[in-house]
């Protein structure tokens, strides 16, 4: 088998469906491995080392992937930069309840 053929791309008359691509799953250590194809990696913005989640549906026989999107650390920094007198809160006062000290 030829590894460095790349795979042909498949017109698909499917709804909704922008890119198939026909690919052949290989041996990787104890697992298959499929390669992602550089048109099909382009259009969801996956490059190397990406994260992808990957959904099984057994009723369906079918197999998703979806490139998993990191959510953005802010810093303290940022989060006060964002704060106006606009979306700033009133005091609240609860009162006091038990022994608490103040």
């Amino acid at each position: 088998m030829d590894l460095e053929k790349p795979t042909e791309t498949i017109k698909n008359q499917t709804k909704g469906v922008d890119y198939m691509s026909t690919v052949i799953a290989q041996k990787w250590g104890n697992s298959l491995g499929i390669r992602i194809p550089k048109e099909a990696a382009d259009k969801l913005g996956i490059d190397v080392g990406s994260e992808i989640e990957l959904h099984v549906s057994e009723d369906e026989k079918t197999i998703k992937l979806k490139p998993k999107r990191t959510v953005k650390k802010y810093t303290l920094e940022e989060l006060l930069s964002q704060i106006t007198p606009e979306n700033r809160h009133k005091e609240f006062d609860f009162g006091t309840e038990g022994r608490e000290l103040i």
